[in-house]
């Protein structure tokens, strides 16, 4: 009886120790282009937002693999059914797929290694919309953002509807995928670095690219800041 009162003392303690750690993060998604954008997250779904609109939703701790991301050029019907220009994520409002190039994306990983949230802006997929992904709350100051008119200044063969291709969608070789071994950047990948240095611009540009905060952090992402 002792053994078993002092397990579960020992199984509440451990409880109480990690509720902290396991609150879940609150995302704030803002559109501030003068166009509207159809709000992607995986996970989370989906939202039409006006300019000047937001979206808000939580996310578990321990979510790995997410994903923030806008839409353009989409029309839906009633059923939620219909295609994007950019970032479609299977023909449906609510994604539970991520979405095709081009999109900018805002990535996270919550409560991982050292009870830290991991979280970039990647190029990887091209661009579409310039965006901000912030922390804001538990002390985290630390902001990524990409605005530069990379549509616009696009090199012609990395040009597609609505946004700007990274070369890996258009040549699909293991020097712009990094499918396998090594590989370093490129001249097109530095043609998105010299615009958003904080940003991945090719699939291992890791060094200069991935944040930090502690674990139960909140976040906004704002299209078009």
């Amino acid at each position: 009886m002792a053994l078993f009162q002092n397990l579960s003392i020992f199984t509440l303690l451990l409880l109480i120790l990690t509720f902290p750690y396991a609150k879940a993060a609150t995302f704030n998604v803002r559109n501030n282009c003068g166009f509207t954008v159809w709000a992607a997250a995986v996970p989370g779904g989906g939202r039409r937002l006006d300019r000047g609109q937001t979206w808000s939703f939580n996310v578990n701790a321990g979510t790995a693999g997410a994903r923030i991301w806008a839409r353009t050029g989409c029309n839906f019907d009633g059923a939620g059914r219909g295609r994007c220009q950019t970032g479609d994520c299977g023909g449906v409002l609510q994604c539970t797929a991520y979405g095709q190039p081009p999109n900018t994306l805002a990535e996270y990983a919550l409560n991982q290694f050292n009870n830290l949230d991991f979280f970039d802006i990647s190029l990887v997929d091209g661009f579409n919309v310039p965006m901000e992904f912030s922390p804001t709350s538990n002390g985290c100051t630390r902001g990524i953002r990409c605005t530069a008119d990379i549509n616009g200044q696009c090199p012609n063969e990395l040009r597609a509807p609505g946004g700007c291709n990274n070369p890996c969608t258009v040549f699909k070789t293991d020097q712009y995928c990094c499918n396998s071994g090594s590989c370093g950047p490129t001249n097109y990948s530095r043609y998105f670095k010299d615009r958003c240095r904080d940003a991945y611009s090719y699939p291992k540009d890791d060094q200069t690219s991935t944040f930090t905060c502690r674990g139960g952090t909140n976040y906004k992402v704002v299209f078009c800041p």
